[in-house]
């Protein structure tokens, strides 16, 4: 097997990666076939992005580059934060901070977000993840019902 060159840790929209920058041009500077990581990249994600009703969630990925110029690409899961604005239909976070919440969140929300979730969680105790997942959606302004956290 070749030496590795570099390791990229990217988060990019599942199933919609394109050579616009700043993707392109960070391949490009990096010697991956532009065209060749797009292709591989939408054809992993497309059933991801079927999922999400093809709304914009960026999924992350390791992209390993060699030096013979070949990489191997590995897929992984969701941003956390994009899931919350895919759940309550939104573009981005609040852009009036501690004044305007963008959305509401219920614990069945939650837990449909640890279960997406779930293998990239540090912990194993599902209460934990859902507060890990209700301290990120109250960063970016989105209430979650009072209840919803035991």
């Amino acid at each position: 097997m070749a030496k590795v060159m570099n390791i990229l840790n990217l988060e990019i929209p599942a199933g919609k990666a394109q050579p616009a920058p700043p993707l392109g041009p960070m391949l490009w500077a990096n010697g991956v076939n532009i065209w060749q990581f797009i292709k591989e990249f939408n054809d992993k994600t497309m059933d991801m992005m079927k999922t999400f009703w093809w709304a914009d969630v960026k999924v992350k990925a390791k992209l390993t580059i060699f030096a013979d110029r070949t990489f191997n690409l590995e897929i992984g899961k969701p941003v956390t934060s994009n899931l919350i604005l895919w759940k309550i239909n939104q573009k981005s976070g609040s852009w009036e901070p501690n004044k305007k919440n963008i959305g509401k969140l219920t614990r069945k929300d939650l837990e449909e977000i640890v279960e997406i979730k779930r293998w990239d969680m540090n912990t194993e105790d599902i209460e934990a993840m859902i507060k890990i997942i209700w301290w990120t959606a109250k960063n970016m302004w989105v209430e979650v019902e009072k209840w919803a956290i035991k």
